[in-house]
């Protein structure tokens, strides 16, 4: 038997991103990528990311987390997560510290300091982004990520080109357009997530600056797919506008699940992120799924 059978987990979201959050710590027990594609195809366990908890690898940090796309693969971040874990550290009945308010995370990205606003509204602090091109990664050197060569669609009448690399946690590039949603994500996502300018894929972001203090916004998630909401694309986008000079260096990004709150701070250049999370329901992962996982 699969030592993950039994194990209990919660189904949460952030901004309907959803977040399937599961407690290791305490124990050895890591998640594999077949692992992760049993969970991710259990009805009541899918996720978009998988956020693992395991004991604190760093002294005054309170976990390390370990976060798996639906296709198993790893990422680096997820601030809609990182806020359900913040949620699930501090207030979960089971593994809940209710007499914190401030908690220190540490993910394959960074330290993410999250912070409770309020019962349900959590502050991640993503770290600075990373702009250089090899960095983000890009395949080939550019001088200028703010505006790089990329293009999809006939070299005369691109459906989209010139975005902005950022890396947040995650590779992604932005494109700039008028209306994010007249382009159809669902085909030209995975052709640019996987285009050979990104050695690790990229998360793909359509923004439109309708206000300088407001970003539309739609996303293609590296391994994921298309995602009602994505933290760390919000923080890359409100980073590529003011890089264009598009946008102030705090924004509401509205994604189709809702609005974060994102700022680029000035005084350290760390990027902040406030929203919402929302439980659904826990359960156990099942000994047949990782059985059938095997076959």
């Amino acid at each position: 038997m699969n030592a993950l059978a039994h194990r209990r987990f919660l189904k949460m979201n952030g901004l309907g991103n959803q977040i399937t959050v599961l407690d290791l710590r305490g124990t050895k027990l890591r998640v594999g990528e077949s692992d992760a594609r049993a969970i991710a195809a259990e009805p009541r366990a899918r996720f978009d990311q998988l956020m693992v908890l395991h004991d604190a690898k760093v002294p005054g940090t309170d976990a390390f987390i370990r976060i798996y796309n639906t296709d198993g693969s790893e990422a680096g971040a997820c601030g809609n997560g990182t806020r359900c874990v913040a949620w699930a550290m501090l207030a979960d009945p089971t593994m809940g510290d209710p007499s914190k308010t401030i908690l220190t995370l540490q993910t394959k990205a960074g330290i993410l300091p999250a912070r409770r606003d309020s019962d349900l509204v959590f502050t991640v602090d993503m770290g600075a982004p990373k702009l250089a091109w090899d960095e983000i990664p890009l395949a080939e050197p550019f001088h200028d990520t703010a505006h790089f060569e990329l293009q999809i669609g006939p070299i005369d009448d691109p459906i989209l080109h010139t975005p902005c690399a950022v890396n947040m946690g995650n590779p992604h590039a932005v494109f700039f357009v008028d209306d994010p949603y007249r382009f159809n994500l669902a085909q030209i996502g995975p052709l640019l997530e996987n285009h050979p300018i990104f050695p690790d894929r990229a998360n793909i972001e359509l923004a439109a600056v309708t206000a300088p203090d407001h970003i539309v916004l739609r996303v293609w998630e590296r391994g994921a797919g298309i995602t009602q909401a994505c933290g760390s694309g919000a923080c890359a986008a409100l980073v590529a506008a003011v890089r264009r000079e598009l946008s102030a260096r705090k924004a509401v990004v509205s994604l189709p699940g809702g609005d974060l709150s994102i700022e680029w701070r000035e005084s350290d250049g760390h990027v902040l992120m406030t929203g919402p999370v929302a439980f659904e329901w826990e359960g156990t992962l099942a000994p047949e799924l990782f059985e059938t996982a095997a076959r």
